[in-house]
């Protein structure tokens, strides 16, 4: 499996057979295979993880088939791709041709994607996070802390190949609240459980906060899934 960063939360996914693009709004999409089925996934109508240009992917090509949160209106997909597209709640799950989608529920917009396909398990928080802030009030912030806890306890124990998680520099203290809460869901010195391999993402090109966790937890049995982004375009083989 090849896995490419694109931009911000945007990554693509390229297995044998197929290719799952996430949450792509900005940055450039490396050239796609011939002969791969392309499913395109949203997880929110936010602007920095869904661009209606991702439907430009469909000229002249039947193999594209998108996955929309339900957040994201149907009057946005364009009439010819509405039978290929569909768009699921949070707590639904949708099969077709080898590939099952589950979706959590989001502690912002839209939905959190779980997806299965050619024996491999892929993680997409979308803007599923701890999202703690500093002034806001003490019950706001201990209400999303019981919220995100909630909605990602069925990742509990669960084996993923690829997790993509934020990892967001203005939370400023709190930036990592929500993927050390979801590296506890495993324990990670069990390879049957947890990710493989950790995506950071939603760090708005401070790639630094990514070396900034990993001086911080020294001691974590996840360190070494942590994959060091640092720049657009970069690929990366499980």
């Amino acid at each position: 499996m090849k896995i490419t960063y694109i931009a911000h939360s945007g990554f693509l996914a390229e297995l044998d057979h197929i290719i799952l693009l996430f949450d792509h709004y900005q940055g450039e999409i490396p050239r796609l295979p011939e002969g791969k089925m392309l499913y395109v996934f949203a997880s929110h109508r936010h602007p920095d993880h869904f661009n209606p240009e991702v439907f430009r992917l469909a000229e002249g090509r039947k193999d594209v088939f998108y996955v929309l949160s339900r957040d994201i209106w149907k009057s946005r997909v364009p009439e010819s791709l509405q039978d290929r597209t569909v768009r699921l709640k949070a707590g639904e799950a949708w099969k077709q041709d080898g590939l099952t989608v589950r979706t959590l529920r989001s502690t912002d917009e839209g939905a959190a994607f779980l997806a299965e396909t050619e024996g491999k398990t892929l993680y997409h928080a979308g803007d599923l996070n701890d999202w703690r802030w500093e002034g806001e009030p003490e019950e706001w912030n201990r209400n999303m802390k019981e919220k995100f806890r909630r909605y990602i306890e069925p990742l509990r124990g669960k084996r993923m190949d690829a997790a993509f998680i934020p990892l967001d520099p203005r939370q400023e203290d709190g930036y990592a609240f929500g993927l050390d809460y979801f590296l506890t869901l495993a324990d990670y010195r069990i390879p049957e459980e947890g990710a493989e391999k950790i995506y950071p993402m939603h760090c708005w090109e401070r790639y630094e906060i990514i070396e900034r966790w990993l001086l911080e937890h020294s001691d974590s049995p996840a360190r070494d899934r942590i994959v060091k982004i640092s720049g657009r375009g970069e690929t990366f083989l499980q």
